[in-house]
């Protein structure tokens, strides 16, 4: 940094990460998370606005981003911390491509390594940890999200006795019923779809070709966010599932709370992501626009915003710290998850909304990118636990009274 009074030359000014938390990370690591940074500069970059205005998902880039072979970094013997600061640094340069990589590998791919048989890893995780296949994790319903656990809809029956190829020697479950919001879906190979037990109430998990006759999705369309990413509605009448396919590691619904908590982390961290993005944006802005014979950046009022912005990444990136580090001991819990995406979301919302006017008339445009950031980041507050479910899990933790339910 530079001395008091002294105005430091454009390529000497600090990074968003203003307390040097990469320094945590091993050699190893800080090498592979700056080829992944230039892997995102030369191939995300450049292209990623056009697609976000289309609403096209780049699928040619996806042989490049499995060479990085960054799948499941914990998987692979990375930290933690490396494996949310991938997802932050994505979501620093596109917040679709990260949720595309989240959905696919932190969710789809984990599931394989906690719950698949080995009969399933030994089909299916090769190919999916290197995007040959694709997948999606289909939970989420037309009329039920935060309450999903326990007003499921989707049914599956179990019937013995059938013949066919697709029946596992004449033992499938027949699936019926929709999804909402599953990304990835209108392009994935397998999805992993959750639905209640018809027998006895049970949510069990299923890997469903997405092939198989029975299957119809859609892509939703006239999103504000995540334009990039493939949402998709998607319905299942009389699809049949071997039982091959069935994911015996999952017993009832609690068993999701693993992948829940780990995505939920993932997210947390794409919240210090948009912030990074922001804060690198507003402050590129304000040091090159140039009024009343200025720089923005020689405004007071501007630099407060960029500091609180700057402050707010830095307290953001703090907390996912030390929840890495819990991870690492194996002790982080929901409510300390769900008190870093409630907080770190907020934030987020706050250090977009400032990055936005900065930029004025310019930030509502993607061609300055802010436009773009600013509109991801309210998928980002909502998904994988709103703000105000997520308040309310650590409500319920600090008072030990639940006003969920």
């Amino acid at each position: 940094m530079s001395q008091a009074g002294v105005d430091p030359a454009p390529g000497e000014l600090p990074t968003a990460d203003f307390f040097a938390f990469e320094a945590l990370l091993s050699p190893q690591e800080r090498h592979k998370l700056d080829e992944l940074r230039d892997f995102l500069a030369a191939e995300i970059a450049p292209d990623a606005s056009e697609w976000w205005n289309k609403a096209e998902f780049p699928a040619h880039i996806l042989p490049k981003l499995a060479a990085l072979g960054l799948s499941t970094p914990a998987q692979r013997g990375y930290s933690h911390l490396f494996a949310g600061l991938v997802i932050a640094e994505m979501t620093r340069v596109d917040t679709s491509i990260a949720t595309f990589f989240l959905v696919h590998h932190d969710l789809f791919v984990e599931s394989l390594y906690a719950f698949g048989s080995e009969d399933q890893k030994e089909r299916l995780l090769a190919d999916a940890s290197n995007l040959r296949i694709t997948g999606s994790f289909a939970l989420t319903e037309p009329g039920h999200g935060s309450d999903v656990a326990g007003g499921m809809e989707t049914r599956a029956q179990r019937i013995s006795g059938l013949t066919g190829e697709a029946d596992a020697g004449g033992d499938c479950w027949v699936l019926n019923g929709a999804k909402r919001w599953i990304g990835n879906g209108t392009f994935c190979d397998y999805m992993l779809v959750w639905a209640r037990d018809e027998a006895d109430g049970t949510v069990r998990g299923f890997i469903v070709d997405a092939s198989l006759p029975g299957v119809s999705r859609r892509r939703i369309e006239n999103k504000i966010a995540l334009r990039t990413v493939q949402n998709a509605d998607i319905e299942f009448q009389d699809v049949r599932v071997a039982e091959a396919d069935r994911f015996a590691g999952i017993g009832s619904f609690d068993d999701t709370n693993l992948l829940l908590r780990g995505s939920r982390i993932m997210v947390a961290w794409q919240a210090v992501g948009q912030q990074l993005a922001a804060f690198d944006v507003a402050r590129r802005y304000a040091v090159e626009r140039r009024q009343f014979g200025r720089p923005l950046a020689k405004f007071q009022l501007i630099q407060q915003q960029l500091v609180t912005m700057l402050g707010n990444a830095v307290a953001s990136m703090g907390m996912m710290v030390r929840l890495a580090q819990l991870q690492e001991e194996g002790v982080a819990d929901m409510p300390q998850v769900a008190l870093a995406k409630s907080y770190i979301s907020a934030r987020m919302r706050e250090t977009v909304a400032m990055g936005r006017s900065i930029l004025g008339g310019n930030g509502i445009v993607t061609d300055y990118r802010m436009a773009k950031i600013f509109a991801d980041a309210e998928a980002i507050f909502t998904y994988e636990g709103s703000f105000e479910i997520n308040t309310l899990i650590v409500g319920r933790a600090v008072t030990g009274v639940s006003a969920i339910a």
